[in-house]
């Protein structure tokens, strides 16, 4: 399988959710917010841009997050896990870096789902050269009454 050096270099931290990923998953869950995304790619007819900064946004209802993928994806999820204990839901879609401060101190506080082989993001021709996931994060009324 031929290597896109794009890929593998830090050119971007940008990947372009796969069409046929957030279309399953807005099937199960409605999205109406698009956090993180560029007017090229938004999956929702609302979203935050980067002139906006959507991590300066409240988010509210039912949000997509496909964040950039460098150092800042540890605000970004910070941002995402608080807002879904303001009775937001946040569904993401990160890299599966299972060994890092961010994974360990915010996906794990969400449903988790490990997506099976590799996906390839917007036009690139091969597959990413890192494993994904989805995080899924909820009110979880149950644990507020402890």
């Amino acid at each position: 399988m031929p290597i896109n050096r794009g890929m593998l270099s830090s050119l971007t931290d940008q990947w372009a959710t796969p069409q046929e990923v957030f279309d399953r998953l807005d099937a199960e869950f409605r999205f109406e917010l698009d956090v993180c995304a560029l007017p090229a790619n938004a999956k929702c007819h609302s979203y935050f841009s980067p002139t906006q900064d959507g991590l300066k946004q409240e988010w509210k209802g039912t949000c997509w997050m496909n964040p950039p993928y460098g150092r800042e994806i540890g605000s970004w999820m910070k941002k995402a896990y608080e807002s879904s204990l303001q009775g937001a839901t946040v569904v993401c879609l990160v890299p599966a870096r299972t060994d890092t401060a961010w994974w360990q101190d915010y996906a794990t506080r969400g449903e988790v789902r490990f997506v099976r082989g590799r996906l390839r993001f917007g036009e690139a021709k091969s597959a990413a050269p890192f494993p994904s996931a989805i995080v899924i994060f909820r009110d979880r009324w149950w644990e507020k009454r402890r």
